[in-house]
This record gives structure tokens, C-alpha cells and sequence, in this order.
């Protein structure tokens, strides 16, 4: 059989010699990669896990975290890619000042914010979220049961006192109605910010928002939607200031959390810029 195979019987003699038995490290690894998929809902891939148990103290590469998974039937529910349509019409009075440049040198530079929907019970929520894209971090963040201005207004307010009432800084939304009413855009003057928008249907000029909701429904929301705005509301804090923010490391910050990148950034380089 060896030879039809073309294996060699040395090699099939080590593997039918090998230790069999499970060893104490073995099962806490097991152990690990089970409670690492837990923590992510059931959405973390082989990638992940290893980074997240790398970072719990567990030396785990990709490949070896996906042969884990294989062997404990643990699954990612993550979805294929998706064709978006392109544009190049922008808004006729604020234009699409940043450009996809989407790389920031420092906390509170580039606001990003959008709104989605969310099945709650009897009716749709609509969430508004504000996110700072210097370590990908959602600042705050507000939920409704309409998707008007007063939505968005909550979620910028929110952000705004919540980060110190920072200046100079650009926001960047869709060409939503919600964003360009002039209850919205009169509180945009009023905090002193630069106002960017997207063109009209071109999704890729706000990629970063994009990614972040299909990572909170393909990770968090059920298939079916939430019970209740009390418990979409409950989830949703769960997954943004919890798992998001805490937890899940970000490709982005270099498998870091963003916590874990602002705090470092304030930490370590902010000390130094202000010595230089």
C-alpha cells in the first residue's frame, strides 16, 4: 500500500506509532480556541481565534487554529464578497473632502458615521454610529425607532462630549437626508467640525462604516433580528463597547483591539510629540 501511495513505510510506521492520548495542553488548547469562539458569537475565523489566543497567552498560528476548529466542528459565519455599485455625483453644497483618504495619524482627526437597520420584535431600529477611524474605535453611537435627524444629532452629541469636545476635526457621512437636513448640519457649525460627504451611491467612499455593520450582523445580530428594542439595545452595547472595542483584534491596528491602539498611541507616542 505504501508503495502504490508513494509513501514511504518509515513514514506510515511513525504516524501508526504516534501518540494518541490528548496531553493537559492540548485539552486547555482545545479549551481555549472553544471559549475564544464563544466570546465572538460564534463569528470568529481560523484568524482571529489565533489572535485572540495568541493575546490570552496561547502561541497559536492561523493554520493550526483552523485545524482546531475542523476537529471541534466549530464554525465562521462570515459572508462572501458583494458587488457595490459606483458613482461620481457629490453633494451640490459639501463635497467629498476626504477622498478615501481613510489613514489618520491621531485620535479625533477623521469622524466617520451611518445608519442601519435592525429588526426589533414588531419593527425596524435604526442605529446611527459614530466611529473614529484612527484605531477604527466607534465613539458612541445611538438607536431609534426613526431614521430622522434627530437619530444622527444624538449619536454626534453623544460623541462629542463623550471624547472631550475635541476641534478640527472632519466628519464624514452618506448623502443621507439625515445628514444633510439643517438641524444636522446647523449642530456640524456649531461644534466647529469640517463636514465630508460621500458620492451618491458610491458605498466605497465610506468603506469603513460598511465593514463595521456587516461585522456587527454577520458576528452579533441573530439571523431572525431581535426580540425587543430593550434587548437589541442590550446586544448592541454588548458587541460595541464590549467585544468591538475590547476584545476582537482589528487587522487594521495590527491585530491590536482599538482600546488597545489608542491606549498605546496616548501612551507612548503622544508624550513624545508633545517633547518634540
Amino acid at each position: 500500500m505504501c508503495e502504490v501511495f508513494g509513501v514511504h513505510r518509515s513514514t506510515y510506521k511513525y504516524w501508526f506509532k504516534r501518540d494518541k492520548r490528548i496531553t493537559p495542553e492540548t485539552a486547555k488548547l482545545h479549551s481555549q480556541v472553544k471559549e475564544v469562539h464563544r466570546q465572538s458569537n460564534g463569528s470568529a475565523g481560523a484568524r482571529t481565534v489565533a489572535i485572540m489566543a495568541t493575546n490570552n497567552g496561547y502561541p497559536l498560528s492561523r493554520y493550526r487554529a483552523g485545524n482546531i476548529m475542523k476537529k471541534l466542528d466549530l464554525v465562521s459565519c462570515q459572508l462572501p464578497k458583494h458587488a457595490y455599485k459606483r458613482a461620481t455625483q457629490e453633494h451640490v453644497a459639501i463635497p467629498n473632502t476626504l477622498d478615501r483618504q481613510f489613514a489618520v495619524t491621531q485620535p479625533d482627526q477623521l469622524w466617520c458615521d451611518d445608519v442601519t437597520y435592525i429588526w426589533t420584535g414588531n419593527c425596524w431600529a435604526y442605529l446611527a454610529v459614530v466611529m473614529d477611524l484612527f484605531a477604527r474605535k466607534p465613539v458612541d453611537w445611538a438607536l431609534s425607532h426613526s431614521p430622522d435627524s434627530n437619530l444622527t444629532c444624538q449619536a454626534l452629541i453623544m460623541a462629542y462630549e463623550s471624547r472631550g469636545r475635541p476641534k478640527e476635526v472632519m466628519f464624514h457621512s452618506d448623502q443621507g437626508s439625515h445628514y444633510t437636513s439643517r438641524q444636522f448640519r446647523q449642530l456640524v457649525w456649531r461644534y466647529r467640525l469640517t463636514q465630508s460627504m460621500s458620492r451618491r451611491g458610491n458605498c466605497w467612499d465610506n468603506s469603513p462604516m460598511e465593514r463595521f455593520f456587516r461585522s456587527l450582523k454577520t458576528e452579533w445580530i441573530p439571523i431572525t433580528g431581535y426580540y425587543s428594542f430593550s434587548e437589541a439595545k442590550h446586544c448592541i452595547s454588548d458587541y460595541i463597547i464590549g467585544y468591538y472595542s475590547e476584545i476582537r483584534p482589528h487587522s487594521y491596528n495590527g491585530g491590536l483591539t482599538p482600546n488597545e491602539s489608542e491606549y498605546r498611541y496616548w501612551k507612548y507616542y503622544k508624550p513624545v510629540a508633545k517633547i518634540t
